[in-house]
């Protein structure tokens, strides 16, 4: 039998010298008497006792083993079944089971082969690791890069942005497509441009900053870590950075890829040399970086 659950930690002591207060030769009565519990507690701690008497009694939890609405055991021995038939999805079981006349939600069978150990990760699926975000004391130590596109897919523009969070330095650059390969390639152009070195990239889970853009930042010593998924305020400078691009520049030319590559450039002098930011209290990032 379960006793109630408690938290006191003293408790298995006190049921052990409850026991040994009986098998001194006093009465159960006598020890719920002595003890202050109801004699029918102790009854149970006699029952639960071990042979040796220097042994505690353990509290065991009354949570239930078995859920009123848990699924049968019939209905999870076919969901196993029909797995092994085939090794079919769990959208698949659950439009069979469906179909068998069988009422159960798609996430209780995602569930069940789970508990079951029958679900295994995809070799395709992005397994990122989210270090602690360092603190930007200094330039270089956390940067923030991201991509944009513009137009109908037809006719898409893209460009890659990046800006250092602790003094506001940007750099960005047109591109025909966005890749993994563009990526690395933009990284060592701003690399190359910045007046100092990159410790951490910060990018959000785009498939342009996958694993091997990982590996390739790490090759030349830059740390790499991801955002929170679903938490885009974790690159907000990157993404507020594009907005004053967009504002201030791109919105400002011809649309094509030639006027891009042309004005971008002139716009990063005047953004990192003239333009006062008020982040920075009216100063401008080269003023910032010049101060370190």
């Amino acid at each position: 039998m379960y006793m109630a659950y408690s938290n006191n930690p003293h408790l298995p002591r006190v049921r052990r010298e409850a026991v040994n207060f009986v098998l001194a030769g006093r009465s159960t009565r006598e020890a719920a008497r002595h003890f202050g519990y109801s004699q029918g507690a102790i009854v149970q701690w006699m029952k639960r006792a071990p042979s040796h008497r220097r042994v505690l009694i353990p509290t065991q939890s009354s949570r239930p083993h078995h859920h009123p609405r848990a699924l049968l055991q019939a209905i999870v021995n076919r969901i196993i079944e029909i797995r092994g038939e085939r090794g079919q999805c769990a959208e698949v079981i659950h439009h069979r089971l469906l179909g068998e006349g069988i009422l159960i939600s798609l996430s209780s069978v995602k569930r069940t082969l789970k508990r079951a150990g029958l679900t295994y990760p995809s070799k395709w699926k992005k397994w990122h690791q989210y270090p602690l975000r360092p603190l930007p004391e200094k330039p270089g130590i956390l940067v923030q890069i991201d991509s944009m596109q513009e137009g109908v897919a037809a006719d898409h523009l893209h460009a890659y942005a990046l800006l250092d969070v602790c003094t506001r330095w940007g750099y960005a650059a047109a591109t025909a497509r966005i890749s993994t390969h563009e990526s690395a390639r933009f990284v060592e152009m701003a690399r190359q441009r910045a007046p100092f070195p990159f410790v951490t990239l910060q990018s959000d889970h785009g498939s342009e900053f996958s694993k091997w853009f990982t590996k390739r930042c790490t090759s030349r010593g830059i740390a790499h870590r991801h955002s929170r998924v679903r938490t885009p305020t974790d690159n907000a400078h990157v993404e507020r950075f594009i907005l004053t691009l967009q504002k201030q520049c791109l919105n400002r030319i011809p649309r094509s890829l030639t006027a891009w590559r042309k004005e971008i450039p002139e716009f990063l002098g005047w953004y990192n040399h003239e333009r006062p930011h008020m982040g920075l209290g009216m100063k401008t990032p080269l003023e910032v970086i010049t101060s370190y």
